[in-house]
Parts: C-alpha cells; sequence; structure tokens
C-alpha cells in the first residue's frame, strides 16, 4: 500500500518515524511531506527519512492563511499523483481536505484540546481522529481512543534504550544533578495565548543554589548572558539526555511527557493544561502542573523539593504507568491497516 505522512513539528517525526520504518519494512511504500521548520527538518535528516518539502514557515498568525493554502494545494498535487491509500497526520487540516477531495482516507491524531482552530477546520473532514483515552474532547463516531500518549510511540522501553554516552558528549557524569530547562517561543497556533515562565535568571538561579547543572533548550535565541547555558547535543540526543536527567522544568507539555515516560520527572509551567499532562500528574505522580497566578514560584518550590528525593521514587511510578498504556507505534499500525481495508 501507498501511505502519506505528513510533518509539522519535531515531535511529528518522533511520533511517525518508528511507524514509518515498520511499514517500510513490511514492502509499503511511503512518502513524508514537511513545512520548512529547521529542527523537523534536521530530524528527517538525522533518521534518514526521505522527505519533500512543500511550504515555508509560519512566521505570525498573517501568514497562516497564505502558507497553508500553498501547503494544502502542493500536498493535493503530489498525492493527486501518488494514488495514496491512506494519509495521515498529527491534527493536520491539509491531510483531511486532501483526502476528501481525493477519497483518500485520512488518519488523525490529536492530543491537544487547546488547537481549538486546528481541530475546526480538520476534524469534520477526516475520517478517524485517534486519541490518548486521558483526552478531554469529544469528536463523535470517528473517534477511537487507546491507553497511551503519543511519546509512548517512540519512548516506550520496546522502542527506546537510553545511550550513557550522551553525558560525555555534554561533559557531565552520572553523578551530576541535571535539570532540562525548556522554553518555548509561544508562535505555534495551539499557543496563541498562553504563556510560562516570567523570569528566567530567577529559575536558573534557584536550581543552581540546589547545586544543580542547568541545560537550557530553547525555540529562540537566547539573551548572550544565558547561551552558555544551552544544550550542547543534537535534536535526536534530547531523549538520552532526559533519560539521565534528575528533572525537567520547562513550558513544553511534549517535553514534559517524553521525561515523565522516562522516568524523570517534570515541573510543566504554562498557563494552559492539557488532558495527558494532567493525567500524569493525578494518575502517576510524574508530572507536576502550575498554571495558574504565582505558577513560576510555585514550580520552583516543587522543582526544589523534586532534586531532594530519591530518583527511585519516580522509576517505579513509571513502571506503573508502563504496565497500564501500551506501545503507540503498534497502535498506529493497527489503525493504518485496518482504515486501509475498509
Amino acid at each position: 500500500m501507498t501511505v502519506v505522512v505528513t510533518i509539522q513539528h519535531p515531535a511529528h517525526v518522533h511520533f511517525f518515524r518508528n511507524a514509518i520504518a515498520e511499514l517500510e519494512s513490511r514492502g509499503h511504500e511511503v512518502h513524508v511531506f514537511a513545512r520548512q521548520k529547521d529542527i523537523a527538518i534536521d530530524l528527517l535528516e538525522a533518521y534518514d527519512i526521505d522527505y519533500t518539502v512543500l511550504a515555508g514557515r509560519i512566521e505570525s498568525m498573517r501568514d497562516l492563511p497564505v502558507v497553508q493554502g500553498k501547503y494544502e494545494l502542493n500536498l493535493l498535487r503530489k498525492a493527486a499523483r501518488l494514488d495514496p491509500d491512506l494519509m495521515m497526520a498529527i491534527g493536520e487540516p491539509g491531510v483531511a481536505h486532501v483526502g476528501t477531495v481525493l477519497s483518500c482516507p485520512s488518519l488523525l491524531f490529536a492530543d491537544t484540546e487547546t488547537s481549538k482552530l486546528q481541530k475546526r477546520i480538520s476534524v469534520p473532514f477526516a475520517d478517524r481522529i485517534c486519541t490518548p483515552d486521558c483526552y478531554t474532547l469529544d469528536h463523535g463516531h470517528k473517534q477511537v481512543r487507546y491507553p497511551g500518549y503519543h511519546e509512548l510511540a517512540y519512548l516506550h522501553p520496546d522502542r527506546f534504550t537510553s545511550d550513557p554516552d550522551v553525558l560525555t558528549r555534554i561533559g557531565a557524569t552520572p553523578e551530576d544533578s541535571l535539570v532540562i530547562l525548556r522554553m518555548v517561543s509561544w508562535g505555534a497556533v495551539h499557543d496563541i495565548g498562553d504563556s510560562g515562565f516570567g523570569d528566567i535568571r530567577s529559575v536558573i538561579d534557584r536550581l543552581e543554589a540546589k547545586g544543580a547543572r542547568v541545560l537550557i533548550t530553547a525555540e529562540d535565541d537566547l539573551p548572550p548572558e544565558l547561551d552558555g547555558y544551552r544544550i550542547d547535543a543534537g535534536p535526536e540526543q534530547i531523549h538520552h539526555l532526559m533519560a539521565y536527567a534528575d528533572l525537567f522544568i520547562g513550558e513544553s507539555a511534549t517535553m514534559a511527557t517524553e521525561s515523565a515516560v522516562l522516568g524523570t520527572p517534570a515541573v510543566f509551567v504554562s498557563s494552559s493544561t492539557r488532558g495527558y499532562t494532567d493525567e500524569l500528574e493525578s494518575r502517576y505522580e510524574l508530572v507536576y502542573n502550575f498554571s495558574g497566578e504565582n505558577r513560576q514560584r510555585r514550580a520552583l518550590e516543587t522543582a526544589e523539593a523534586i532534586l531532594d528525593r530519591d530518583r527511585s521514587v519516580y522509576e517505579s511510578r513509571r513502571e506503573t504507568m508502563l504496565e497500564e498504556k501500551i506501545d503507540t507505534t503498534w497502535f498506529q499500525l493497527q489503525q493504518i491497516e485496518a482504515l486501509c481495508r475498509a
């Protein structure tokens, strides 16, 4: 069969890469289309995934209609030539729209309740929407819920083994107390109106006072005085580093969840919430969410307390979570086969 996959974000590369490899190993044809987004392209290259860029970046909301229109037109042209059996993406309206025009089944995955505009223009046209069972929205008869998270498509222990050499690459040892600090640009459509930290310098100072080495990963350029904190490792190495960190604290729900499923406690700081980060707190105590007033102060108090705890507490909680959740790549393949047979 012929399958089209679209990539809008670096996390989408991770989410689909094992399914792509599995489909190709079974003799199927997979075509990957992407937007021009630096880290996403870097990851496609790092994992040796063939791809075609269909449109440039969306720099602002004013760019969105023009860039999306160009993207969907190019996707339609490419897909019409390929005559695919299935098109799939994470929440991407282009796949649902083009699939409808070509009478090709479209399979969407979604886990972020806040991306309302995207859902409004994609869900009505999609054939199937797959969501974690902790996802709080109801999309009706098209929706299939599964016991898992997007991040378990690539960080489930059947799919991922951490590499201790990543510590050597950044000049660290297993005895070091490492904290990964994530700052986002708030430029994505689902981030509109959201915010996270108020004063990043005070965050670093508080964590360093606990004896931690702070490693920053950021979507935008850092101020010159913080540039020395930036992680000096390729984007494909970040999950290995997360596995050996003592704490994640940041504005990215995806990275908070990635850390949690690896057994590293995560503090998520954002004015918005997610069903999956809420469940990882209420059910497994692997993520701590701070979205209201004084969120930075309360998040730092929790981060300091975590750094005083034994890491084995979180390893045990991770094992409980893994017993109750599935390998999401396996679920993807199951859904692909079901839709292609329909």
